[in-house]
């Protein structure tokens, strides 16, 4: 009865056997317990890294570039949101309750105390995890937030300036349906030295096929240039018009008129197609912008969860130490 009466006088948070008790022993034990706390934040970090690989496989296992199999952007968006959060619960309770349980248990401490100290050592053990796991994962969590960034920082007319170098040097730009740039810039030059069918019987006439082709390509190349430069100011001035249309009517066989009317129209037409080009790549890149928003807003919830997680389930783990610690106690 002695033992019971002492054991409970420890326990009780009021008495003044308990506040001298708690004098001596604040002074002797520290309220942190670091080893508890890097074990469950190491045991969270390895969790938490083995279910972003798992999450990583499925994901690409259910991802296919055919068209007909393989789940859509949407719901592999959705499924990854979940599978993030679903891992800092995991991770997180479990980091947590383990730094709960092990840690040191404290006499003579009042039970408000005992769950805000516990709750800290969960939040804690959650910190250093989060970091093990940030300091890992880094190449990745760059690639995102750098990815957000270099989308928002596109600027409007980069892509159209992009596009037309890609018609001047013959890159490899595309668009929407398929086609680069450089093949429908191409398409529209060779478009605009289209012969009529009675002004080529005529031409074959008196030259031969080997002998007009350079000139025409040469012709090409500099209607090239005069394009290019004009859709950079927006407009084809009067001079460029008429010097293009004369070279047209030189290797077509058209009248002035007709000429300067199909440059026209070509330039009209090659313009419109290059807007389009730039427009497809705002639109892209104001998708990926807002996907690595979403996908940093995703994660900053998932944290906050996993941080409320952790410090509840510390809360639990010391509950149950102390009562496993209190029972044995008494037996």
């Amino acid at each position: 009865m002695n033992t019971n009466a002492a054991i409970a006088a420890a326990y009780a948070p009021d008495t003044p056997h308990s506040s001298q008790s708690a004098s001596a022993t604040s002074s002797a034990f520290s309220a942190v317990s670091w080893s508890a706390i890097f074990a469950g934040a190491v045991a969270a970090a390895a969790l938490s890294l083995i279910l972003l690989i798992l999450g990583t496989g499925l994901g690409l296992s259910a991802v296919s570039p055919w068209t007909p199999s393989g789940i859509s952007a949407s719901t592999f968006g959705v499924s990854a949101i979940v599978w993030i959060t679903a891992t800092q619960v995991i991770a997180s309770g479990m980091g947590g309750y383990l730094a709960g349980r092990l840690r040191s248990k404290w006499v003579s401490v009042h039970n408000d105390e005992v769950y805000f100290r516990d709750t800290v050592h969960g939040f804690l053990a959650w910190s250093v995890a989060s970091l093990v796991t940030a300091a890992v994962l880094a190449s990745t969590m760059g690639a995102i937030v750098n990815g957000g960034v270099q989308a928002g920082a596109v600027v409007a007319g980069t892509a159209a300036t992009g596009a037309i170098n890609a018609v001047a040097a013959g890159g490899a730009a595309s668009d929407k349906t398929g086609m680069s740039v450089s093949d429908a810039g191409n398409y529209f030059i060779d478009s605009l030295f289209r012969k009529n069918a009675a002004a080529a019987s005529t031409s074959t006439q008196t030259v031969s096929a080997g002998i007009e082709s350079s000139p025409v390509a040469a012709s090409a190349a500099e209607v090239t240039r005069i394009f290019v430069n004009s859709i950079r100011t927006g407009t084809l001035p009067p001079e460029d018009e008429r010097y293009a249309g004369q070279v047209v009517a030189q290797r077509t066989g058209l009248s002035q008129a007709d000429a300067e009317k199909r440059v026209n129209e070509i330039f009209v037409r090659m313009q419109t197609k290059l807007r389009d080009a730039e427009t497809a790549t705002r639109e892209a890149t104001d998708k990926a912008r807002k996907a690595s928003a979403y996908a940093a807003l995703w994660v900053f919830i998932s944290l906050l969860i996993g941080a409320f997680v952790a410090s509840l389930a510390a809360t639990l783990g010391g509950r149950q130490r102390d009562a496993q610690m209190h029972y044995s106690t008494n037996l």
